[in-house]
């Protein structure tokens, strides 16, 4: 009988020792403060105001940009884009597409302001603005679905979303803009290297009194005590744009007043105003018809606050209309 093979035992492997991983250098403090902070911008408002023009404009500037992403993703995006570094600056739009699922975003967003930095932009408009908008593009309001009349629909969106109106950080009345100054204001209000520029918006109208006040005007001024260049016959069909009436208004000695001391208070004033956050400043110049006088002192005093170094736009509401 053949005997038995002995047991092999096994052979135990020798452990190789790998040489330690060399140390990597921690980054300092001052390292880690070095890039830009992580920052959410969170774009919502009305249908029709300009969400999607803000939204390409922050993507213009550097932001990751998403558009109508569904509420409960918010914060695992706002995760994703803080551990990115391409990503430390984001912005999404959320609104009424979201339909009901919109409630839950004040509570998100009271838990994502104590973790991060958001800021809520709100966008509006004037109702006839947001009616002329779907009218021109003939496009059906989200909530309408092309069964409801726009104007109900944009009623029925202001009710959804003014529990969230009331949060923003940064409301924007887009009816002043249009799409180019829109994008032209949000590049200078969210741009990083911006930080030295005044930002805020000075918006002069000149109107009529005749034709009722401006509704959306914060500071009202009014030029009626200066003589009416209307009842000279020459004058009456023509703008206070057109030089030889602008002469006619100069050459009283209390319109270089005017002019200079509304241009001096306004200047003293942005700066506050800006401190304060507020976005624009809209000015109204009444006259009588809103053709001569307002007209040339809204441009004068458009010039002047540019020529101190903010931006300004001018426009003329009534310098259409019949005499």
């Amino acid at each position: 009988m053949a005997s038995e093979a002995p047991k092999r035992t096994p052979r135990k492997r020798a452990k190789l020792k790998r040489p330690a991983p060399e140390p990597v250098a921690s980054e300092s403090k001052s390292d880690s403060k070095s890039g830009p902070p992580t920052e959410l911008v969170i774009i919502t408002g009305m249908s029709g105001s300009g969400k999607g023009s803000v939204l390409r404009s922050l993507e213009d500037i550097g932001y990751h940009a998403v558009d109508n992403l569904p509420v409960d993703l918010i914060p695992k995006f706002a995760e994703l884009a803080g551990d990115s570094a391409s990503g430390r600056r984001a912005a999404l739009v959320v609104d009424a597409r979201e339909g009901a699922g919109l409630k839950r975003l004040p509570g998100i967003l009271r838990k994502l302001r104590s973790q991060l930095s958001v800021r809520l932009v709100f966008l509006d408009a004037a109702n006839e603005s947001l009616m002329r908008r779907f009218s021109e593009t003939r496009r059906p309001h989200p909530l309408g679905g092309g069964e409801m009349p726009v104007a109900q629909s944009i009623a029925s969106e202001r009710a959804l979303l003014k529990p969230i109106s009331s949060l923003a950080d940064v409301t924007i009345d887009t009816s002043k803009f249009n799409v180019h100054e829109l994008r032209d204001f949000i590049r200078q209000k969210f741009s990083a290297d911006a930080g030295d520029q005044p930002k805020i918006l000075v918006y002069v109208m000149s109107f009529g009194y005749r034709h009722g006040l401006p509704a959306d005007c914060d500071l009202v001024f009014d030029a009626r005590f200066l003589p009416n260049p209307n009842y000279i016959p020459k004058f009456k069909h023509l703008t206070g744009r057109n030089p030889a009436v602008a002469r006619y208004i100069r050459s009283f000695p209390q319109t270089a007043e005017f002019i200079q001391r509304i241009s001096d208070l306004l200047i003293y004033l942005l700066p506050h105003y800006v401190r304060e956050g507020k976005s624009y400043l809209t000015i109204g110049i009444g006259c009588t018809g809103g053709h001569h006088r307002s007209v040339m002192i809204a441009d004068e005093i458009r010039k002047n606050v540019a020529a101190a170094g903010y931006q300004a736009r001018v426009s003329h509401r009534d310098i259409a209309k019949a005499v």
